[in-house]
């Protein structure tokens, strides 16, 4: 019943906010096939309130690296699906590429 925007500003905000302040973060979207977990964190680009947590928190990362003084950041982001006890990076080169 929640827009993808609501839930990233009650879960995902503060989370992005610690990993602002040096923080490792994890999201982590679990559930059966069907469920939403892709679209959730995804989303789409039309309306913008659909915006998925991935696209929202690159925005929050950015905008707020943007912002700092006097500072150095090192990012890294993986997006990984485990399906079949098959592990795949789906922000890889590859994405049909399966992990050890």
């Amino acid at each position: 019943e929640h827009s993808t925007e609501h839930i990233y500003n009650e879960i995902a905000y503060p989370l992005v906010e610690g990993v602002m302040e040096g923080y490792n973060g994890t999201i982590f979207a679990y559930g059966q096939s069907g469920s939403g977990k892709s679209f959730t964190m995804r989303g789409v680009v039309d309306p913008s309130s659909q915006k998925g947590i991935i696209p929202r928190a690159f925005e929050h990362i950015f905008e707020s690296i943007q912002c700092a003084e006097n500072a150095k950041f090192l990012l890294r982001a993986s997006y990984l699906e485990i399906y079949n006890e098959d592990i795949r990076d789906l922000l890889g080169a590859d994405t049909k590429q399966k992990l050890e």
